[in-house]
């Protein structure tokens, strides 16, 4: 097996720089720098992690937790950190902290005594204790997806980074406002999360740039969970003037929204029409397919892994927040014709216009004629 010895004989150099060269703790010429990595190439030499990590006081490790069982739309943010961490020559150790605070500071604790460079999480509803763990530690890390609030002495070395949440789902509200729905109904998400309160923000924005009135019994919880959505959209069929149409805030709780109309025995987009935050990969395999919005997983998974290795260079420098933008994939799922929207995606600079018609459904001229009679 080859040595380091071996490859500073090879490229004519000493030891020391074949070390410098291979953890980057000095520049180092970059024909010399090349002829040590031919070197290595040529001998087949493979680096004593665990020596190297002794001397940089770094395992070129990166922790992820984020809750990938649960949420689908987290598989597609695994992927982006891991092609991110792979490109900077990094590992990746991934716990799922079920959306539990008390197991999230758990799974994070033990990825900080495997000694991970620093940690990628998406935090629970309630990360204070996690945010304190981290603070206390100076612990290297980077929240995605969800926002948490700096600590209260002010100094934050936690950055951050997203997609836009209100804005989109304003967008989706005006745009079913614009096919003459009036009473549009939002599955949120769990309390306590940034994504839950940024969607409903935009909800009610949406409704008050169309012209609507705010009904608090049009917005329900589905805890961003298939079950809580399913309970939450029967509680919506179950008022007295129900929704004509329905927005759920994640790609579980579609699931749970779709079960329960399916269940009633009513038809998307005839009876109830439909839009979604998160275009998870069979969004487009539903009949109708659906309408959604896409967030750029895999981008804000990379960016994740950037803002850490910004971290690792500079631990004092200030806390940084990056939101991402999303965009409106139109198809079917909402009411539009198939022939003009299918499949169509929309940036956040256009917008679709339609003509203000008031909405009703097969369902609700049902109901209408039993009144009359």
């Amino acid at each position: 097996m080859a040595t380091m010895a071996d490859v500073a004989r090879s490229a004519g150099v000493s030891v020391a720089t074949v070390s410098h060269v291979l953890n980057g703790t000095r520049p180092v010429l970059p024909h010399t720098r090349q002829a040590v990595l031919d070197a290595v190439e040529e001998l087949g030499y493979t680096p004593n992690g665990l020596a190297r990590s002794l001397v940089t006081a770094r395992t070129r490790s990166i922790g992820l937790a984020v809750s990938t069982t649960s949420n689908p739309y987290f598989t597609e943010i695994l992927r982006g950190v891991e092609a991110g961490a792979l490109e900077h020559g990094y590992s990746l150790l991934v716990a799922d902290p079920h959306d539990d605070p008390e197991h999230e500071l758990t799974v994070v604790r033990l990825l900080h005594e495997r000694r991970v460079d620093g940690v990628i999480v998406a935090p629970s509803a309630a990360p204070h204790a996690l945010v304190a763990h981290l603070t206390r530690h100076r612990v290297p890390a980077v929240f995605l997806d969800r926002l948490v609030d700096p600590p209260a002495d002010g100094i934050s070395r936690l950055d951050q980074v997203c997609a836009e949440n209100a804005e989109p789902t304003a967008r989706l509200v005006t745009h079913l406002a614009g096919l003459g729905h009036r009473r549009i109904g939002l599955v949120a998400g769990l309390p306590g999360l940034s994504t839950t309160s940024e969607r409903i923000a935009g909800y009610r924005q949406g409704l008050a740039a169309a012209g609507l009135p705010h009904d608090a019994r049009l917005l329900v919880h589905g805890d961003s969970a298939s079950a809580g959505a399913a309970r939450a959209t029967a509680a919506l069929l179950s008022l007295a003037s129900p929704p004509t149409a329905l927005i759920t805030a994640n790609d579980a709780m579609t699931i749970g929204a779709l079960r329960t109309l399916r269940d009633r025995g009513l038809s998307v987009p005839r009876d109830m029409a439909l839009c979604c935050f998160d275009d998870f990969p069979w969004a487009d395999l539903f009949s109708p397919r659906l309408t959604a919005v896409a967030q750029p997983g895999e981008r804000i998974g990379a960016e994740a892994v950037r803002l850490l290795l910004d971290r690792l260079a500079a631990p004092d420098r200030p806390a940084r927040t990056v939101r991402l933008p999303c965009v409106l994939v139109h198809r079917t799922s909402c009411g539009c014709e198939p022939e003009t929207s299918e499949g169509t995606v929309h940036s956040p600079e256009t917008s679709v216009h339609h003509p203000v018609t008031p909405r009703i459904t097969p369902r609700e001229e049902s109901l209408r004629d039993r009144r009359r009679r």
